[in-house]
């Protein structure tokens, strides 16, 4: 497989995932591949109503429960999941995630049950 190409489908697939569940997909989305690991940074967030609860602490504090609990919850859906798993052709075991709001910046770790087989493009 590709390293690109499949990092440009696992992204595209994360995004409309975001989109769907939370109202606003991330702006910005790098995947890199590690081992048994996708890694997705994902910037640009926040919906409006997020911003305007992160004025203060307590709106940081629930804005970033409910988004690494709710993220969570997604992944619980066996039908999602398998799109994932046919992206990088491995099962998915657990995903790590957290969320970063002065940055507005979310990590999320999708942890497969082995190696992923991902080629970097040979350079010439």
């Amino acid at each position: 497989m590709n390293a690109t190409k499949v990092a440009h489908e696992f992204s595209n697939l994360v995004r409309e995932v975001r989109k769907k569940h939370t109202g606003k997909g991330p702006e910005q989305i790098i995947t890199r591949f590690a081992g048994p690991w996708a890694i997705c940074e994902m910037k640009g967030n926040m919906t409006n109503l997020e911003n305007f609860m992160s004025q203060t602490e307590e709106g940081k504090r629930m804005i970033h429960a409910t988004r690494t609990e709710f993220i969570k919850k997604i992944y619980e859906d066996p039908e999602l999941v398998s799109k994932f798993e046919a992206i990088v052709n491995a099962k998915l075991i657990t995903i790590f995630n957290d969320f970063n709001i002065d940055l507005d910046t979310a990590i999320t770790v999708y942890v497969f049950d082995r190696t992923l087989q991902i080629e970097e493009k040979p350079t010439h």
